[in-house]
Order: structure tokens, then C-alpha cells, then sequence
């Protein structure tokens, strides 16, 4: 069994198709599929989706640090009250990105001090975005005592260095379809990584795997993922299969979920 641990399956990319996908998603070996939540336009989009597909799709809660804007304050009101009446595995996809535009990191950081708030009031593991911003929030986990917050550093391509400090903060690495790319070089921080720290994803319709690269991406490719990372570690398929499906059932708890 395998678990795609972030897919955004409920985005209009997938309206026309969406059986289909989860139908060869499961001819896959993909039984469970975790949807990030982006930002309030999403939601409703998100929680039909789980609610069609219960035990397979579940549901996160948080707002993308690219929906972070003036309004963030009415976005975390909505996030709120989501978590008020609703179920959720994770908090995600939450954290920062300072690659394209840094004019609200200051309230991004504020963003994810709130989501910190609500990880320890929920007791939810995080799901992290962290581009070109691995430091900055690991420097803000740090203001709290070790080990106060578990989660993952989704779609990971930092350096090992910067992976060696995402694990000894507690967090998994999150591994996606980039790790395929011939001159990705992440296959050189995944050797530094043990397979027990690694969560899969295919953050769909984006970053599909070799032989899909530039095409949208789909929960079915997780194997392609599953395949490079048992070539890396000299493991079979099954064997990272079933390592990365204990960690994913670990870290979200998804036996108390279901």
C-alpha cells in the first residue's frame, strides 16, 4: 500500500476527471491520498472531495504562505472556524515561500506562528512549505522547547545540510516527483536522508515525475517515486513501500483518523 502524503486532487485541473484519477490511483497501489488545503476559495472543494471519498481522501486545514495577502486575517478567521467544525489530519500546507516575492514575509511568519498556536491547541502535525525559507522557520520552531511540534517539510529540495537540521528539529522530509529529474541532485541529499525520515508525495497536477515531466501530475506516479528511492537505497520497491506507509501512518495518525 501506498500513501500519497500531499495532492491537491480537489483543484480544477482534475473536474473533468476526477474518478478516473482516484480509480488508477488505487490500480496503483495508492490507497490513501492526503489533500493540502490552500487558502477559503479551496475549501469547498476540498471537503467535497473528502467527503465522496472517505477512508481514501483526507482533508487538511491551513493557508498557503502564496495566499498569505492583506486579508490574511480574514483567512485565518475562516481557518479557524473550519477547525472548529470540521476533521483534519494535518495543518498544511502552511510555512513560507520567499522564492518569487517577499512582500508579506512579515505576515507569513505571523501566519505560521498562528498555525503553530493551533498545532498545540489540535494537537495536529504540520505540513510545511518552505521555499527558499527553510532557515527562517526553523529559526522560529526553535523559539519553542524541542520536539513541541512534529510534521513534515513537504516537497524537500534543499541541501543535506539543510535536511540534517529539518530532522534533528523532529520533521520528516517529504520527498515528490523532482527526485526522478536527471540533474535534480536530490538524489544526493536523499542518500544522506534514511528512508525511516521520508514521506512520499506527487503534490499534484504539479511536478509530475519522470517519464510525465510537464505533464499533470496525478496520485497514480507515486510508484515512480517509490522506484527512484528504492534504486537510491538498494531497497526493493515493497521495502520502501512499506517503510514510508508506517511513517505516513505515524506522523498523521490516520489509524485514530479513520
Amino acid at each position: 500500500m501506498l500513501i500519497d502524503t500531499h495532492a491537491h486532487l480537489f483543484l480544477e485541473n482534475f473536474d473533468q476527471d476526477i474518478a478516473e484519477v482516484i480509480e488508477h490511483a488505487r490500480q496503483k497501489g495508492v490507497e490513501m491520498i492526503l489533500l493540502p488545503h490552500i487558502d477559503s476559495e479551496s475549501t469547498q472543494a476540498m471537503l467535497h472531495l473528502s467527503f465522496r471519498y472517505p477512508g481514501i481522501c483526507f482533508p487538511m486545514m491551513g493557508l498557503h504562505p502564496g495566499s498569505v495577502e492583506e486579508n490574511y486575517e480574514d483567512e485565518l478567521d475562516q481557518m479557524q472556524k473550519n477547525l472548529k467544525n470540521h476533521k483534519f489530519i494535518a495543518l498544511g500546507e502552511i510555512g513560507m515561500d520567499l522564492y518569487w516575492d517577499k512582500t508579506f514575509r512579515q505576515e507569513q511568519e505571523i501566519v505560521f506562528r498562528k498555525h503553530l498556536e493551533w498545532a498545540k491547541e489540535y494537537n495536529l502535525p504540520l505540513v510545511i512549505h518552505s521555499r527558499n525559507a527553510v532557515d527562517e522557520l526553523l529559526k522560529i520552531l526553535a523559539d519553542f522547547p524541542p520536539r513541541t511540534f512534529r510534521g513534515v517539510f513537504h516537497s524537500f529540495t534543499g541541501s543535506l545540510e539543510e535536511a540534517s537540521k529539518v530532522l534533528r528539529a523532529g520533521f520528516y522530509i517529504g520527498i515528490g516527483g523532482i527526485i526522478t529529474f536527471k540533474n535534480s541532485g536530490l538524489d544526493k541529499m536523499a542518500l544522506g536522508v534514511k528512508p525511516e525520515n521520508i514521506l512520499i508525495e506527487t503534490d499534484s497536477p504539479f511536478l509530475a515525475p519522470d517519464p510525465f515531466r510537464g505533464k499533470r501530475n496525478e496520485s497514480a506516479y507515486l510508484p515512480y517515486i517509490v522506484e527512484k528511492l528504492a534504486e537510491l537505497y538498494g531497497l526493493t520497491f515493497n521495502e520502501v513501500a512499506d517503510i514510508t506507509t508506517a511513517n505516513a501512518y505515524k506522523l498523521f495518525d490516520i489509524k485514530a483518523f479513520k
